[in-house]
């Protein structure tokens, strides 16, 4: 079985999304709807750029047959 590895936009994606995730929950304990936001935004912006890491490996994929 061969090990999946990541590019730097799938791994930059994932790290983006995650942070998001902390900054929204940060923002739910301390009642601040603006860093909610904020967190929120960081997530669609990490599986945005995560989704073309994605889409960059298909191709290399598909280019290697």
């Amino acid at each position: 079985m061969k090990a999946q590895t990541m590019n730097k936009d799938q791994v930059k994606g994932t790290l983006k999304d995650a942070a998001g995730q902390v900054q929204e929950t940060a923002g739910k304990v301390i009642g601040s709807t603006g860093q909610q936001l904020k967190g929120i935004k960081k997530q669609v912006e990490g599986q945005a750029q995560k989704a073309v890491g994605d889409i960059k490996e298909v191709v290399k994929d598909i280019s290697k047959r």
